[in-house]
């Protein structure tokens, strides 16, 4: 089932990248398996994911040891500083940076273990009070600046959250600010390239705007039963 669904997500990405004129080499499909079992991403990883997602620190920390095969592991919820030392070496990416108290931890947190942590700023573009990430420029170049002069960090793009909505022209807006935003920090001279954006509902409309990295996970494990354990294997 897993291996048809991917097949299925797959086919969208080529659809959008046709219709975009983009190279699918340029997207990297993230499978979000946060509250799914190892024996679940075992099988993913079997049908053709090399990524995973996973937005809890501690659940990301106890999954990455048992997976047999060779994936590439991504932060991608709310990460507070305290639970930083849980991702720092599983994570190739975290996606989710919006202070530089958390930049500071991270760097520190890295450095620690000898590693250059690759890290996305998140930013909030649709305004909603809900969401997490930074909104004002000024935030956002603070931090940024912080990061690019940390030792122990590479900052390689920006991240954001469209709303759950059925309305094409405020999911592709959201999109479209993130692109401005990148295009206006390498001006800066931040050589950002990765845009982390679009999930199961909007991943197209994302593909469309340039995204590089899309998070896609009711389009390949299913609706999450929060009933069950990922911990039973």
């Amino acid at each position: 089932m897993l291996k048809d669904n991917i097949n299925n997500v797959e086919k969208k990405i080529l659809e959008s990248c046709l219709k975009s004129g983009r190279n699918r080499a340029e997207i990297r499909l993230i499978a979000v398996s946060k509250t799914h079992t190892i024996e679940e991403i075992e099988e993913a990883a079997g049908s053709g994911a090399t990524d995973f997602g996973e937005n809890k620190a501690q659940e990301l920390n106890a999954k990455f040891p048992k997976i047999s095969k060779p994936v590439y592991w991504h932060f991608i919820g709310h990460l507070q500083t305290n639970k930083v030392k849980y991702i720092i070496e599983p994570a190739e990416f975290i996606h989710s940076v919006d202070s530089i108290k958390l930049a500071e931890e991270i760097d520190k947190r890295a450095k620690s273990i000898n590693k250059v942590q690759k890290v996305l700023l998140e930013i909030n573009t649709s305004d909603e009070e809900t969401k997490f990430g930074l909104t004002s420029e000024k935030d956002i170049l603070d931090v940024a600046d912080y990061c690019r002069n940390c030792g122990n960090i590479d900052l390689k793009g920006l991240m954001t959250m469209a709303p759950y909505t059925d309305d094409e022209k405020i999911i592709r807006s959201c999109f479209v600010k993130l692109r401005s935003i990148k295009d206006s920090m390498n001006k800066k001279d931040f050589n950002l390239n990765e845009l982390s954006m679009g999930m199961t509902n909007d991943f197209e409309i994302a593909i469309e705007e340039g995204a590089t990295m899309i998070r896609v996970g009711t389009a390949i494990f299913g609706e999450r039963d929060y009933s069950k354990s990922w911990k039973v294997i």
